[in-house]
């Protein structure tokens, strides 16, 4: 069985996209850290994602937070979720880690952790053909996922 954990962007942006449906099909059963389901469940959160995380599916699981062993540095710059989910991801030894933040996924990979991100996830299921990849990404653009055109762009050319 593939073990895969997730942060919250992942997550956000998919709901967002319409796309949350993907990861089932993809890795079967996604593992959230508490930290991570609170942020998804916060009142500030899109209503989307609140909606979502009120009634979480059957292929979600939600675990215990555990105490992270991070730096001083990643510690402050990462926010509860990254803690949470990288933390978890390294203690039960995680196939895949969903995250979009750049100092969580440096974090991760210093400890071996291989990680995906939404455009990565995107990818994986555009090659699967379970969506449309420009769709895809003109859905991800009209929200506030920070990511450039010309890698957006570079993506799409590498999936064709």
């Amino acid at each position: 069985m593939r073990i895969v954990v997730a942060d919250t962007g992942p997550i956000n942006y998919l709901i967002a996209i319409g796309h949350i449906d993907i990861l089932p099909i993809l890795f079967g059963t996604v593992v959230l850290p508490s930290a991570v389901r609170r942020e998804l469940s916060h009142p500030k959160a899109p209503l989307a994602v609140r909606t979502w995380s009120a009634a979480i599916p059957s292929w979600v699981e939600v675990w215990a937070d555990i105490e992270p062993a991070l730096t001083d540095d990643e510690n402050s710059a990462l926010g509860d979720g990254e803690r949470a989910a990288i933390a978890l991801a390294a203690k039960i030894n995680a196939d895949l880690l969903l995250m979009d933040d750049r100092a969580g996924v440096l974090a991760a990979e210093s400890r071996r952790i291989k990680v995906a991100g939404t455009l990565g996830i995107l990818v994986m299921a555009s090659r699967r053909q379970l969506i449309d990849l420009d769709g895809a990404f003109e859905s991800l653009r009209k929200t506030n996922f920070h990511c450039s055109r010309a890698i957006m762009d570079n993506l799409l050319r590498s999936a064709r």
